[in-house]
């Protein structure tokens, strides 16, 4: 399987998750992304995440399933590895892929009455594809986790 396939099958599983089932949204500032994930106060969740301080010049997209460790009434303490890849590299003929993460975060429930409004904190060791090069991202954001409606 190559990797073009491999990443549409896994666009393909979330968007057929998030069509049928709970979504969640976030967005870190600090780092413009947004991401998209099924829901995430499941045992395991697939997550997606896009730039949004460009669009011609990097189009990094990040796949990165994600398993809770411990869930509790106000808090998911989770972690997962991802895949950064950038479909414009194809253009002039560099590696789609990027690199790889490791991700260790917390969606915590910060208001009582607003049960799903989340804030999200992560930090992610990161490596280029070689492991030559690496740096440790810390990510800070809010997340809204949509409900079926009953």
């Amino acid at each position: 399987m190559t990797i073009r396939s491999s990443i549409f099958a896994l666009l393909f599983g979330l968007g057929s998750q998030l069509s049928f089932g709970q979504a969640s949204v976030a967005y870190y500032p600090f780092n413009s992304l947004i991401s998209v994930s099924t829901n995430a106060d499941r045992a395991f969740w697939l997550d997606a995440r896009v730039q949004t301080n460009t669009f011609f010049g990097s189009l990094s997209t990040t796949l990165a399933p994600m398993i809770n460790v411990a869930r509790r009434e106000q808090v998911n303490y989770y972690t997962g590895l991802s895949v950064r890849f950038n479909a414009l590299n194809g253009i002039d003929n560099r590696d789609v892929l990027e690199g790889y993460a490791l991700h260790v975060g917390v969606r915590v429930k910060p208001i009582l009455s607003v049960p799903n409004l989340r804030v999200a904190f992560e930090i992610a060791p990161y490596a280029q594809k070689n492991f030559k090069v690496g740096v440790l991202q810390s990510f800070l954001g809010v997340a809204y986790q949509f409900k079926k409606r009953e």
